[in-house]
């Protein structure tokens, strides 16, 4: 019996242990299982999968002068006799709206049933994408541009939400361009591809290229947004710059609800290329060359100028000239009465300067530019009512510019004690370039005027105003009886300068942000430029820095800080900008990290900002500023919540919080800045200034 019990016992424990062994391993196994799932999850973080939706809008686009100039000019690769191809082309009002997350795959849905309520699914493959772009139809456009990412950029998916589309769809407003943009703006942004605006109208004309559609290189413009880009198409080459506008211009688009055959048109024109074998054909030359280069050329000066009326003149000689030296090679499909009954109606003469046909002309779409804004309602109405033809209108505004500028000079100026003992740093004297010896401050007062600034905010201590008031205040007549001619004329502008001068008090030294923020009524919702007031600013062309600067602004539209290029061993002692450069000059640039003072070090790894001619450079601030209203929403939040760097509120963080929301500039002015708050600093000024 004992025996017995001895070997149940053993079978017991080993059984008891056998379970145990297998309990255990599914526990392993379930916990492998768990951390997979974790490790996915976790991965997928890593990634970035998913997250904040990016909010997305593209428009369509106008050709307002220069139809089929891009693919004309593109001939010059095989033929350079040819003239380079010339067009200003318009983003509308109309566009497309989405939002955007990163995904394994790449996904295109609608909340809004585009497409008939399909959606569009597939993994992130080149080739399963561009299989998908030969299909043709909707999808293709967006699969193409995915395609090209695909091949070039290592990339996760995206999943590309459509919320919303007043783009009329074929009629000749590019909408396949405007999608083919957004795709290519969506992995940009995302992925931080580091993409400027012509790199991403790049890769949308090549992803549209892997399609059945063959676009033109001009459509792609909407990238820009709405406003005039004036465009350049030589061989493969393409160059675009943004127009400015003088005084607003209402346009009115309508479908004529015609028909007409572009691939007809294109297949007849393309016939003359690219050499002309006869007058017919040479006459499609001259038009879409050196006639077109002529009346883009006047379009952009009469633009600029604000002349709606000569620019509506110049388009009814735009579509004479068409009509006589290209209509002839497509005859059947560019005789377009339609087009011409609408152009010729009494009922819209007398509310247009001027009307011509849209893309490719025939019939369409036309476009007209109305008197003012009560003859645009007017020709919509008639157009829509009697004409039964859809309408909408396009309103070229000017952009925004700088009237008001904003220069902190509250302070002691301990750097060059003694001497700002007896006088207030700005007022240390410095050799003009005109040869009169001028207060720093009346130099910088005078560039301010010259560009333009008419309203001026100087941030000061209350104790510090006696000073001002001392300059600013006329001189005895006795006084004035011994200056000569020159000098009399110097207290004439400071006297006319101070007029433009607003005081607001800095009673607490709480750092440059803080005196920023004081001149925050002052601002209002407008931009205002900022100047420090221990800094000049010296031009090498005609127009001065502040006014490149502003120039610049108009073009962008965004908070803005000017930059110039600095030794890395210097980078310590500045404002450190890296970003990628959105124009071949590399002067503008989209700014992505802004950081104060880095150690050398920190600034080769992250801040080196690639050239075309050598692979870093380094760019410091230059002195000036476009302050926008998010800049002193974001000051007035860092107060509010005490927010301080370094001790202090700091302009550098709110800049670079607007920077990571909205988008900056930096802009690299044609000249170089000289201080004078330091006193090393001060005697190169001296010495260099102005020579």
């Amino acid at each position: 019996m004992k025996k017995q019990r001895k070997c149940f016992t053993y079978h017991s424990f080993f059984t008891i242990l056998l379970l145990f062994l297998i309990i255990l391993y599914a526990i392993l196994i379930y916990m492998q299982n768990n951390n997979t799932k974790d490790n996915k999850i976790n991965n997928n973080k890593e990634m970035g999968f998913g997250g904040n939706p990016l909010k997305l809008f593209v428009p369509g686009r106008l050709c307002l002068f220069g139809e089929h100039s891009d693919w004309a000019g593109m001939h010059r690769v095989m033929n350079s006799s040819l003239e380079p191809g010339y067009a200003i082309v318009s983003g509308i009002e109309q566009g497309i709206y989405a939002t955007a997350v990163k995904d394994k795959d790449f996904i295109v849905e609608s909340s809004i049933g585009i497409n008939d309520g399909e959606s569009l699914h597939s993994v992130m493959d080149t080739e399963k994408l561009l299989s998908i772009a030969k299909e043709g139809g909707f999808f293709s456009y967006v699969a193409g541009v995915a395609s090209y990412i695909s091949d070039n950029y290592s990339v996760g998916g995206l999943r590309i939400t459509i919320t919303g589309m007043d783009l009329p769809i074929k009629s000749g407003l590019s909408s396949s361009a405007a999608i083919c943009v957004l795709v290519a703006r969506a992995f940009n942004q995302l992925y931080d591809l580091k993409m400027n605006i012509r790199g991403e109208m790049l890769a949308a004309f090549l992803g549209e290229q892997r399609t059945p559609s063959r676009c033109g290189r001009l459509d792609q413009a909407c990238a820009y947004g709405v406003k005039p880009v004036y465009m350049k198409f030589d061989g493969t080459e393409t160059n675009a710059r943004p127009l400015r506008i003088g005084k607003p211009m209402y346009w009115v688009v309508a479908d004529l609800q015609a028909s007409k055959n572009t691939i007809h048109i294109l297949s007849d024109l393309n016939k003359c290329y690219p050499f002309a074998e006869s007058e017919k054909e040479m006459l499609v030359h001259e038009a879409l060359g050196s006639d077109n280069d002529e009346i883009v050329a006047k379009a952009a000066a009469l633009l600029e100028a604000g002349d709606a009326e000569g620019l509506g003149k110049l388009m009814e000689e735009a579509q004479e000239n068409f009509d006589k030296k290209v209509a002839p090679a497509s005859p059947v499909q560019l005789a377009a009465p339609v087009l011409h009954s609408v152009l010729n109606d009494p009922a819209v003469k007398k509310l247009v300067y001027g009307g011509k046909g849209v893309g490719s002309q025939g019939d369409g779409t036309v476009q007209f530019l109305a008197k003012d804004l009560e003859c645009r309602d007017a020709l919509i109405d008639y157009l829509e009512k009697e004409k039964k033809m859809p309408a909408f209108s396009l309103t070229l505004q000017p952009g925004r510019t700088v009237k008001r500028a904003i220069i902190p000079v509250a302070g002691f100026g301990t750097r060059l004690y003694p001497a700002t003992k007896g006088i207030k740093k700005d007022f240390l004297p410095i050799l003009d370039s005109d040869g009169i010896l001028k207060p720093a401050l009346l130099i910088l007062l005078e560039q301010l005027e010259e560009a333009g600034i008419e309203q001026i905010c100087l941030v000061i201590g209350a104790e510090e105003q006696e000073a001002y008031d001392a300059f600013f205040s006329p001189l005895p007549e006795e006084n004035i009886k011994n200056l000569p001619d020159s000098r009399r004329e110097i207290e004439g502008t400071i006297a006319r300068l101070r007029k433009m001068i607003t005081y607001v008090y800095q009673n607490e030294r709480l750092g440059f942000g803080h005196a920023v923020y004081q001149c925050r009524a002052f601002a209002g919702d407008e931009p205002v430029i900022l100047m420090l007031g221990d800094m000049l600013y010296e031009s090498n062309i005609k127009a001065n820095c502040t006014k490149q600067l502003i120039q610049a602004y108009e073009q962008c539209g965004r908070a803005m800080v000017t930059i110039q290029k600095i030794p890395l061993d210097d980078v310590i002692h500045y404002g450190i900008v890296h970003g990628h450069w959105e124009d071949e000059a590399e002067s503008l640039m989209k700014v992505e990290k802004i950081h104060e003072k880095p150690d050398r070090d920190y600034a080769k790894e992250y801040l080196g900002t690639a050239a075309r001619r050598k692979n870093k450079l380094y760019y410091a601030v230059f002195g000036q500023y476009i302050l926008t209203e998010e800049i002193f929403t974001e000051l007035g939040e860092n107060i509010a919540n005490n927010k301080k760097s370094h001790g202090e509120f700091q302009l550098t963080d709110a800049l670079d919080a607007v920077r990571e929301k909205f988008g900056m500039y930096g802009f690299v002015p044609e000249g170089k800045s000289y201080d004078i708050g330091l006193p090393e600093a001060y005697r190169e000024t001296m010495i260099k200034y102005g020579r």
